[in-house]
C-alpha cells in the first residue's frame, strides 16, 4: 500500500452532486433570491436546490411567487447542470479554456453518461452539448413566439427558455400557477414540451446513434430496446389514462375527444420523470394514480436527464421472467443474449429502488405526512425524479422534507452509483461450492 487514497468515479459523482446541491441551497437562501427580500427558510431552499439538481420538480414553495429573478436563474442553472451532469459541464469548461481531458476525467464522464465504452467519450460529450443547445434553443423560440401575444416579448422568451430547459432536463419546474393545466388544449405548448422531455429521456447515446444511423437493423440492441420500451410505455399509458379518466368530471369528462387524447398522451409521458401536468393529479381516480406510480418507477432511459429504474432495466426484467417461464437458460432480447451480470444489475437496481421508495413512504407515514397512497405516490415521484404530487408536498413536515431530499438525491445519482460510492468493491478469486435451494 502506498498510503494514497483514491476517490472512485462513483464517489466523485456523489460528492459532486452533493456539493452542487449545497451551493444551490446557500444561493437560494440568500435574501436576494427571494421575491419578498426575506430569506427563504434554509430547509425549503435545500429542498428546492435538491429538486432542481436532481431534475425532479417537487416543490415545497411556489417557484414564481417565492423566488426572485435571481432565484429563478439559480434554479434554472441547477436544472441544466443537474440534467446534463457535472462532468459534462466540466468538459464544456475544459474545452472552452483549452484544457486537456485526462484519462481519469474520461472514466468519470463514462460513468456519468452510463456508457459501456471509453473510446469516443469526449466526442460524445461535445455532441451532447451541441445537441442540448440546439434542442433547448428551438424549444425556447417556439414557446417564446407562441406566448409573446399573451405575456409580451421579454417575459414570453424568458418563460420559453426556462420551460425549455426544465422540459429537456425532465425537471418539471414551471412558472405558472397550476403547472400547465391552463394549456391542456394548447397543442403547440403540449407537443413542444412533451417532445423536449421525451427526447431528453431517451438518453444521449440513443439520440446520437439514431441521429447518425436511421437503419433500424443496424442500431445497437440498447437503442432498439430503449425505443421499443419507450413507445410501449407511452402507448399503454395513454390508453390507460384515457380509459380510466374519460368519464371523470374532474379531469377528462366533458372535453372534446381531441383534447382528451392530447391530455391523456401528455399525462402518460410526463410520469417518465418530466413532472409537468395538464390534469389535476389530486383529482384523478385511484386506479389512474397507481398506473402513474408504475410509470414513474420505471422512468426514463440510461444516460438521459431522467430518473427511475430505467426502461432497459424494466425490459431486462421482463425478458428474464419470459426466460424462466419458457424454461430457457439464456435471457434473450431481439435475437441477442443478455449477459448474466446485466440481469443481476437489473435485479439489484430494482430491489434497491423498491427499498428506497418503500422506506421513504414509511417515513412519511410515521411523520404523519399523508395517507398510504399519497406517501407512496410522493416517494415514487421523488425517487423517479418526476415531480408529480397529489398536493401534500407544501405541507410536509421537516422529517418528510428530509426523507424526500434523500430520495431525490438517490434517484438522481442512481442506486448502484450511490452503493458503489459507499461500499468498497472487491473482486473475489475464490469459487465456493455450489448448493441449490428451493425458491418460489
Amino acid at each position: 500500500m502506498n498510503g494514497e487514497t483514491k476517490v472512485s468515479p462513483p464517489q466523485i459523482l456523489v460528492l459532486g452532486f452533493g456539493g452542487l446541491i449545497l451551493l444551490g441551497s446557500l444561493l437560494l437562501s440568500l435574501p436576494m433570491a427571494s421575491e419578498t427580500g426575506r430569506a427563504v427558510p434554509y430547509l425549503d431552499a435545500l429542498f428546492t436546490a435538491t429538486s432542481a439538481t436532481a431534475v425532479t420538480g417537487l416543490t415545497v414553495v411556489h417557484t414564481r411567487d417565492t423566488f426572485s429573478l435571481f432565484g429563478e436563474l439559480v434554479i434554472m442553472g441547477l436544472i441544466q447542470i443537474g440534467g446534463l451532469g457535472l462532468m459534462t459541464m466540466a468538459t464544456l469548461v475544459a474545452l472552452t479554456t483549452g484544457r486537456r481531458i485526462t484519462l481519469r476525467q474520461r472514466v468519470i464522464i463514462q460513468e456519468a453518461l452510463g456508457e459501456s465504452r471509453l473510446g469516443g467519450i469526449v466526442r460524445l460529450t461535445k455532441a451532447v452539448l451541441v445537441f442540448t443547445a440546439l434542442v433547448e434553443g428551438a424549444g425556447a423560440l417556439l414557446l417564446g413566439f407562441h406566448w409573446a401575444p399573451v405575456f409580451g416579448w421579454g417575459t414570453a422568451f424568458y418563460y420559453g427558455l426556462f420551460h425549455a430547459v426544465s422540459a429537456f432536463c425532465n425537471a418539471g419546474f414551471d412558472l405558472f400557477t397550476s403547472s400547465l393545466e391552463a394549456f391542456r388544449g394548447d397543442w403547440l405548448v403540449c407537443l413542444v414540451i412533451s417532445t423536449l422531455f421525451v427526447i431528453g429521456g431517451l438518453g444521449f447515446h440513443v439520440v446520437t446513434e439514431l441521429g447518425s444511423n436511421w437503419r433500424w437493423h443496424r442500431v445497437s440492441l440498447h437503442t432498439r430496446l430503449v425505443v421499443v420500451t419507450t413507445l410501449f410505455l407511452i402507448g399503454a399509458g395513454t390508453l390507460g389514462i384515457l380509459l380510466l379518466e374519460a368519464d371523470n368530471p374532474a379531469t377528462l369528462a366533458g372535453l372534446p375527444w381531441s383534447e382528451k387524447v392530447l391530455a391523456s398522451y401528455f399525462q402518460a409521458v410526463t410520469p417518465r420523470t418530466a413532472g409537468f401536468s395538464t390534469l389535476p393529479i389530486g383529482q384523478m381516480r385511484e386506479a389512474t394514480l397507481w398506473l402513474l406510480i408504475g410509470l414513474m418507477f420505471v422512468g426514463a432511459s440510461p444516460g438521459s436527464t431522467g430518473g427511475g429504474i430505467k426502461t432497459t432495466t424494466f425490459a431486462t426484467l421482463l425478458a428474464m421472467v419470459a426466460t424462466i417461464l419458457s424454461g430457457k437458460e439464456q435471457t434473450t432480447v431481439f435475437g441477442r443474449r443478455l449477459g448474466t451480470m446485466t440481469v443481476f444489475r437489473a435485479m439489484a437496481i430494482t430491489l434497491i429502488s423498491l427499498g428506497v421508495v418503500v422506506s421513504a413512504a414509511l417515513v412519511l407515514l410515521v411523520a404523519g405526512d399523508g395517507t398510504l397512497g399519497e406517501a407512496l405516490f410522493e416517494s415514487t415521484s421523488a425517487f423517479g425524479t418526476v415531480g408529480l404530487s397529489r398536493g401534500i408536498t407544501p405541507e410536509l413536515s421537516a422529517v418528510g422534507k428530509l426523507a424526500l431530499i434523500f430520495t431525490m438525491f438517490v434517484g438522481r445519482v442512481g442506486p448502484l452509483t450511490l452503493g458503489f460510492a459507499l461500499v468498497h468493491r472487491t473482486h473475489a478469486r475464490i469459487h465456493l461450492p455450489e448448493e441449490k435451494i428451493t425458491v418460489g
